[in-house]
């Protein structure tokens, strides 16, 4: 063998030696990026599973019945590792919540919290939100047709205005004239309360002389208690069926300088209405657990994403408050803010 062959052979020789070193290293470079890539995605795969999106869409978002609903959501949602938005409109109007519920369905979110405004108008809106894939929970308020939601999460409404009933007729000495000062037709909660109470006030064998709506308006609502008392001046009990009528009511009662003759039950215990109750305006106030129905609305949709069985159908209580056994009941007043 010439020297020139093997200076060539072993030129070849160290390529070789040279590519085999590189497939070794590329080998353990590669092997480290798998394992590494490996160790990530079982990592990620056992942090999360998929971090969830959910809106609460209110009936009002100013409301502190709502505002108390979403602290209880909002609590629930951090406990599952669940992204929760809150939104409503300035009032309950279903104009105004339906374009809300129109950006919301846009983004797509995982599910929907929902508070229809009215049992007819929010439908297409609302069926809108189910058909773009987001799981909806109707909480509180519900459609006449809800066959889209997974879950229903309210009060019972209709035994709330019976027992509201129950409650002025003791306070009015077991007779006498009643009125309901009540929000607007269509509202599924206070058309349940305001069937409850008339229930209810007939079979107490009081006189029941109707209701009007304030449309949520506590201004509109004072104005209809002092035209009420006008005509019937010997009106001795007013069921309000929301937080803003009986905010209204107390009013009008005040003005008219009627606080010691006609008695109040309000529906909610927002902080206006517990100071009217300690004050002595109002005399009961029915108080429904908003942060209960939050709470379980957001585990309800977080069980159909997660694909656990739903309640269709889920009541909750409420607590009928007195001056006398406020103190004992302090967790049944709404906040103003989480």
């Amino acid at each position: 063998m010439t020297v020139q062959s093997r200076r060539r052979r072993g030129r070849a020789a160290a390529l070789v030696a040279c590519l085999v070193a590189g497939a070794l290293v590329v080998a353990a470079c590669g092997g480290d990026d798998n394992s590494g890539s490996s160790s990530s995605g079982s990592s990620s795969s056992s942090s999360s599973a998929k971090k969830y999106n959910m809106t609460l869409i209110a009936g009002v978002r100013g409301d502190e019945f709502y505002i108390t609903m979403n602290c209880g959501a909002q609590a629930e949602a951090k406990k599952l590792g669940v992204s929760l938005n809150f939104q409503g409109p300035d009032k309950f109007s279903p104009d105004q919540q339906t374009p809300i519920v129109n950006a919301v369905a846009a983004k797509k979110p995982d599910a929907v919290l929902v508070a229809p405004t009215d049992t007819k108008a929010m439908f297409a809106p609302i069926k809108q939100l189910s058909d773009n894939g987001s799981k909806v929970v109707f909480v509180d308020t519900t459609l006449d047709q809800p066959d889209m939601a997974v879950s229903q999460i309210a009060s019972d409404n209709e035994g709330g205005g019976k027992l509201a009933a129950d409650t002025l007729s003791k306070l009015i000495g077991g007779s006498g004239k009643v009125f309901v000062v009540n929000v607007k037709p269509g509202i599924s909660t206070t058309d349940a309360r305001g069937k409850g109470f008339q229930e209810g006030a007939k079979a107490a064998g009081l006189q029941y002389v109707g209701q009007q709506y304030d449309d949520d308006d506590p201004a509109k609502a004072a104005a209809i208690v002092k035209s009420i008392l006008a005509k019937n001046p010997d009106l001795k009990g007013i069921f309000a069926t929301n937080l803003f009528s009986a905010e209204g009511a107390a009013t009008g009662i005040r003005e008219a300088g009627k606080q010691d003759q006609v008695k109040i039950v309000g529906f909610d215990a927002g902080p206006k209405q517990v100071s009217d109750l300690k004050s002595g305006i109002v005399q009961a106030l029915i108080a429904q657990k908003p942060a209960d129905i939050g709470a379980q609305g957001v585990q309800q949709a977080y069980a159909a994403l997660t694909g656990k069985p739903t309640k269709k159908e889920i009541g909750t209580g409420f607590v009928s408050l007195t001056k006398d056994n406020l103190a004992e009941n302090q967790d049944a007043a709404y906040k103003a803010s989480c």
